[in-house]
């Protein structure tokens, strides 16, 4: 090889090593949601989130009801100022309540301010129907980066994401929504579900997958309750 061949293979692979260390520091500081928690205790916390419709929810409640299940729902600030009576029975059911968000719409597209916006008015549009402040919140479609994860923590909430996508927002069919949360729950796991009107099946998968939960020996338990325990550990 000579010279020049070389310092130019040197240089592509400097530049190679520079671009993947900084790859690797933006991975590193990226902050991110809670995606589950680290325990050995056999405890999952099931959550729902909602943004459209009146049917569904009152449905999955009756059932959640009769399992005598506590969970915790990810409320759009614009769905709890629509359905308020649905809203409070959550609450009275023992029901955890948290922010879904204002908007449905992608927060990585606004700025930090917009965002924070977005968040304040689903706030207060929640503790104006429940009397209590939310602090977790779910970005609208698991969306989110450090500008986003920043106005969250400004706005003073805990960004929850999920560990296990039940893929019940697709309609897949009730079998394949309770096939894949039966194969892929573990310790400290979050699980996601709606209880919108877009879903057609949740409620249909509900008994089953909350049956093959505790079958395999699990505790269903709210975000903040899993939040608890993993401190605990």
């Amino acid at each position: 090889m000579n010279p020049k061949t070389k310092i130019t293979v040197i240089a592509v692979l400097v530049l190679l090593l520079l671009a993947t260390s900084a790859v690797y520091v933006q991975a590193f500081y990226r902050q991110k949601p809670v995606y589950g928690v680290e325990t050995d205790k056999k405890i999952v916390a099931l959550t729902f989130d909602i943004s459209w419709g009146y049917e569904t929810a009152p449905a999955v409640l009756e059932i959640l009801k009769a399992n005598q299940v506590q969970c915790t729902f990810f409320l759009s600030g614009p769905w709890a100022t629509q359905y308020p009576e649905v809203v409070k029975r959550i609450k009275a059911d023992g029901h955890e309540i948290a922010s879904h968000g204002h908007r449905h719409l992608n927060l990585t597209n606004f700025s930090k301010s917009e965002i924070k916006e977005e968040i304040m008015k689903a706030h207060q549009a929640i503790q104006a129907v429940t009397g209590e402040p939310p602090r977790l919140i779910r970005a609208p479609n698991g969306d989110y980066n450090d500008n986003v994860m920043e106005a969250i923590h400004e706005c003073h909430y805990q960004a929850i994401h999920w560990g296990t996508d039940s893929l019940d927002w697709m309609n897949p069919g009730v079998s394949i929504i309770i096939e894949r949360i039966n194969k892929r729950i573990h310790p400290g796991d979050i699980i996601l579900m709606h209880a919108s009107d877009t879903c057609k099946q949740t409620a249909q998968a509900l008994p089953a997958i909350i049956n093959n939960i505790r079958s395999q020996g699990y505790e269903i338990v709210t975000v903040s309750e899993l939040l608890q325990e993993a401190a605990a550990d």
